[in-house]
């Protein structure tokens, strides 16, 4: 692998407004973007203009970000975009140019315009991507170095396109799946809080009428209901304040993250979605790097951080410790007692045939295809599930409302 520059500074990208004067002795103005006004005023200079004014464009008072932010799927799309390019024999720095320059968000022209710059003065490519390390992570610089090393970088960017492809398109249904449950307890909460805050209340002036003794049911209801009205704010605030605290939490703290990625495990219906999903992506991973030249034992610990579950993690990397030793992979992996016979049938198929990256992609593959089919039904099941969770406390409220009138009417 080649060196790694993590040090290196990014500059910023601006957009000047000028003035001018073309060479036909006409004023003329426009925008370009530069680093600073030395290098735009110079680069005006050599289109013909000279620049009479010229000032940074402000920024936005209100800047929401959240059109300009550069999400998973925008970086698939131009890696998809330069590896077409590549393979039309279109040079790589030509290809940054035209991707940077035709793409709609600021901030990823910026991002390209910076790597393209940095590859221009001689960087190698894989140490150009390393500073920017929150869009192109170890993984994408890796298999870049390994393509650049082997002379075979359009073949690379087109496994890591179809590689990032792939995982942004597990990770989109496993976060699906996860939505739906959250959406279900959250929409009962909501419907359980504006029943007891404003409809209980009605019957209560009602009952206060009756003189007489109310089912304990009832009660229960009545008290449940003057607490929440009393101290609403408090519950907001506890829920408000517990739901921040583990998510800094699960931030700042591994240990936190483990616990809570063995508890998903542990879930029904949800737990095994995650499951096939950290073994869809680990072989895909390793696929990737293994058909992409890079080391098993480096390409083992890539799949480990790409398996995206502590569990599976742990267990790539105990698995990796005995490759190092001398041991097979697939006698490796049947060691942790976590992966699946399948997985490892295949990999025992594929070091005895020379083909590991083909048996791996063919088990993502299958996998993959587990987990569209199970997020499916999990999004038909949730439908009813909503109506039945959200019809029993509706009917448990209106029961225990009821429940005075009808023993009034028993009496009468």
């Amino acid at each position: 692998m080649p060196p790694r520059k993590d040090n290196k500074k990014v500059q910023k990208i601006y957009t000047f407004v000028w003035q001018g004067i073309n060479r036909k002795g006409e004023r003329t103005n426009g925008e370009f973007k530069g680093t600073d006004e030395k290098s735009v005023k110079e680069a005006l200079r050599k289109q013909g203009v000279n620049p009479t004014k010229l000032k940074k464009k402000p920024e936005p008072l209100f800047n929401l970000g959240s059109s300009n932010k550069i999400l998973p799927m925008d970086m698939a799309m131009i890696t998809r975009q330069i590896a077409t390019m590549l393979s039309a024999g279109v040079p790589l720095v030509q290809s940054l140019n035209i991707v940077s320059q035709g793409h709609e968000k600021e901030s990823m022209r910026e991002l390209l315009s910076t790597v393209n710059n940095d590859v221009q003065a001689g960087v190698p490519v894989a140490d150009a991507l390393r500073p920017h390390r929150k869009y192109f992570d170890e993984l994408y610089c890796d298999l870049v170095a390994a393509g650049e090393h082997s002379g075979a970088l359009d073949s690379v960017y087109d496994r890591i396109a179809t590689y990032k492809e792939k995982t942004e398109a597990l990770k989109s249904k496993i976060k699906k799946a996860m939505f739906y449950p959250a959406a279900v307890i959250v929409v009962a909460f909501a419907v359980t809080m504006l029943l007891l805050i404003f409809v209980v209340p009605q019957f209560e002036e009602i009952f206060a009428s009756f003189g007489a003794e109310l089912p304990a049911f009832t009660q229960m209801i009545l008290g449940i209901s003057r607490a929440v009205q009393d101290s609403w704010y408090i519950i907001l605030g506890v829920i408000a304040a517990a739901a921040y605290g583990f998510k800094r939490a699960h931030f700042n703290s591994q240990k936190v993250r483990d616990k809570t990625d063995l508890f998903l495990l542990k879930l029904p219906i949800i737990g095994p979605i995650l499951h096939k999903s950290s073994i869809a992506r680990f072989s895909r991973t390793l696929a990737t790097t293994f058909s992409a030249g890079v080391p098993l034992l480096d390409g083992l610990e890539s799949a480990a951080g790409a398996s995206g579950n502590a569990l599976y993690r742990n267990a790539i990397l105990n698995a990796r410790r005995e490759v190092e030793s001398g041991l097979m992979l697939n006698v490796a992996m049947r060691t942790t007692n976590i992966f699946p016979d399948m997985l490892t049938q295949m990999i025992m198929i594929g070091e005895e045939a020379g083909s590991i990256d083909d048996m791996l992609n063919k088990v993502a593959t299958i996998y993959e295809m587990e987990v569209d089919d199970a997020v499916d039904g999990l999004t038909t099941l949730i439908e009813p599930m909503l109506m039945v969770v959200i019809g029993t406390i509706v009917g448990a409220l209106i029961i225990g409302m009821y429940l005075p009138i009808f023993e009034i009417g028993n009496v009468v």
